[in-house]
C-alpha cells in the first residue's frame, strides 16, 4: 500500500470509471507535477505518457496559468452568466473564434466535454426547428464513439460498457454509423489507414432508411480516442461531409481529445481539411486546469436563432458556470502560451519520431496492433483467456510501479504526452513501456 494511503480515508470519495475496490485495495496516488512528470505519494517520478487525461497540452505546473486564476479570483471570483456578462468571456470566446475553421465563430461555453456534447445535439435541434423544419429530430452517431457521459453523449456514443447499464433511458431516435477499425486490413497502420473510407456511405443508407427530412446532425470523433485511437480511413470525413451537406444535415466534430493541438493544427478540421459546421471542445482548452469547454458554431447555425422578438431567450440552455470568470482567464492564459511556444503547430516537428517511436515496439509480447497519429498513439494487446482488460490492468500498475503513467482502456494503451515532450522523453516512455511489456504475462 502506498504511503499516503496509509494515512487517507479512501472510503467516502466513489472514484469515476474506476474499479474502486480493486483500486482501493491497490491504491495510486498522485501528489504533485511539473512539466511532463507527475510525483507519487512515495516521492518518487513518473513520466506523463497521456497528458493528465489527453488535456495537459502545454505540460504541468504552468505558473503563468495559476497567476491569472489567482488574480482573476480576487478580482471577479463569480458572476452569473443568465443576462448577466463579464470581460473574460467575450474575449475569451474571441480567441477561440480565431482559430477555429473559418466560418465557426460563435463560442458557446460549457464545463466539460461531456457538456459540450449535450449542447451541441441541442443547438442542432433547435436550429433544424427555427428554420421551420422541426421534424428533423434524429442524431446519427458511431459505433465505437465516445461522447462524453451525458445521456445524449451516450446516446450517441457507440462504447458497449458506457451504454449497458443505462439501457431502456437512452435518447430515442438515435442511429450508428459502422465504426472504421479494421484489424485484418489496417494493423501496424502509420497515420490514416488506406482501407475503410467506404464506410461513410453507410450514411447514405441511413438516409434513405429514416428520410433526410428526419435527420438532424450526424457527431462523429475526427479521431475516436476513447476507443483506442482510431485515425479515419484517408477520404472518410471528406465523404461525411459532401454527404451531410448534400442532405441539409449538420457535421459535428466532437474535438474534445483532438483540439488544441493534438494533431499539428489547432483543430481536426484544419488538420484534415474538413470544416464541420459544429465543433465541440474542452480538455486542452484550459491545459486542464479548470474545468472547461466550448462549442464553437457555424455563424449560419446561430444566426438562424437569432429570430423573433429581440427580447426572447433564442436557445433555452445554459449552466451556472458557463463562462465562468477563472475558467475564462485560466483559458487565456493557456492560448498565449500556446501561441507563444508553438505548441498549436509543435507535433508536427516530432510526429515522425513519435511514430516511429512507437512502432519500434512491434513484435514485442501480446501486441496485436499499434496505431498513430499527430501525437497519439495506441497499442493494441491481445486479451488473456481469464478475461479482457486483464492484461492492459496488469501493465499500467507495472509501468506505474516503474516510473511510467500511462492510460489504458481495456486491452489497449493509448499513448498522448503533452505537447511540449521532447524527443528524448519519447524514447523513454516507449523503452519503460518496452521492458513492462517483456515483462507482461
Amino acid at each position: 500500500m502506498s504511503t499516503a494511503a496509509n494515512t487517507l480515508d479512501l472510503s467516502n470519495y466513489w472514484m469515476p470509471f474506476t474499479a474502486n475496490r480493486q483500486f482501493k485495495s491497490q491504491p495510486r496516488i498522485l501528489v504533485a507535477a511539473e512539466g511532463v512528470h507527475y510525483t507519487r505519494d512515495d516521492g518518487a517520478r513518473l513520466l506523463d505518457s497521456s497528458a493528465g487525461l489527453w488535456c495537459v497540452n502545454a505540460g504541468h505546473g504552468r505558473a503563468e496559468i495559476a497567476e491569472a486564476v489567482h488574480r482573476q479570483l480576487l478580482t471577479l471570483d463569480y458572476s452569473p452568466a443568465f443576462q448577466m456578462g463579464q470581460p473574460g468571456a467575450f474575449d475569451f470566446a474571441a480567441r477561440v473564434a480565431r482559430l477555429a475553421p473559418e466560418g465557426l465563430d460563435r463560442v458557446f461555453f460549457t464545463n466539460s466535454g461531456s457538456e459540450s456534447v449535450d449542447t451541441a445535439l441541442k443547438i442542432a435541434l433547435a436550429y433544424h426547428k427555427a428554420r421551420g423544419e422541426g421534424g428533423r429530430f434524429r442524431i446519427i452517431g458511431r459505433e465505437k464513439g465516445y461522447n462524453g457521459v451525458g445521456f445524449g453523449g451516450i446516446s450517441v456514443g457507440g462504447l458497449v460498457a458506457n451504454r449497458r447499464q443505462f439501457a431502456g433511458q437512452l435518447l430515442p431516435s438515435v442511429d450508428h454509423l459502422p465504426h472504421t477499425f479494421d484489424l485484418a486490413k489496417n494493423a501496424f497502420s502509420r497515420g490514416q489507414p488506406e482501407h475503410g473510407a467506404e464506410k461513410a456511405d453507410v450514411l447514405e443508407g441511413l438516409i434513405a432508411l429514416h428520410g433526410a427530412d428526419s435527420i438532424a446532425a450526424v457527431i462523429v470523433e475526427p479521431v475516436a480516442g476513447s476507443a483506442g485511437v482510431l485515425p479515419p480511413p484517408k477520404g472518410y470525413l471528406e465523404k461525411l461531409r459532401e454527404i451531410t451537406a448534400k442532405n441539409g444535415i449538420l457535421l459535428i466534430f466532437d474535438e474534445v481529445i483532438t483540439g488544441f493541438g493534438r494533431l499539428g493544427a489547432p483543430f481536426a478540421a484544419h488538420r484534415f481539411g474538413v470544416t464541420p459546421d459544429i465543433i465541440t471542445c474542452a480538455k486542452g482548452i484550459t491545459n486542464g486546469a479548470l474545468p472547461m469547454g466550448a462549442v464553437i458554431v457555424d455563424r449560419k447555425v446561430h444566426d438562424a436563432l437569432m429570430a423573433g422578438p429581440d427580447n426572447v431567450i433564442e436557445l433555452f440552455h445554459g449552466y451556472t458556470y458557463s463562462g465562468h470568470p477563472t475558467a475564462c482567464a485560466a483559458g487565456m492564459a493557456t492560448l498565449d502560451i500556446y501561441e507563444r511556444e508553438g505548441l498549436l503547430t509543435r507535433v508536427k516537428e516530432i510526429e515522425k519520431h513519435f511514430e516511429d517511436a512507437l512502432h519500434s515496439l512491434k513484435g514485442k509480447p501480446h501486441i496485436i496492433d499499434i496505431r498513430n497519429i499527430g501525437l497519439m498513439g495506441a497499442i493494441e494487446l491481445k486479451p488473456r483467456e481469464d478475461g479482457p482488460g486483464k492484461r492492459g490492468y496488469d501493465l499500467l500498475v507495472d509501468c506505474f510501479n516503474s516510473g511510467l503513467l500511462i492510460r489504458v482502456s481495456g486491452d489497449i494503451v493509448a499513448i498522448s504526452p503533452p505537447l511540449i515532450i521532447e524527443p528524448a522523453q519519447i524514447d523513454e516512455i516507449v523503452e519503460k513501456l518496452g521492458a513492462a511489456l517483456d515483462r507482461l504475462k
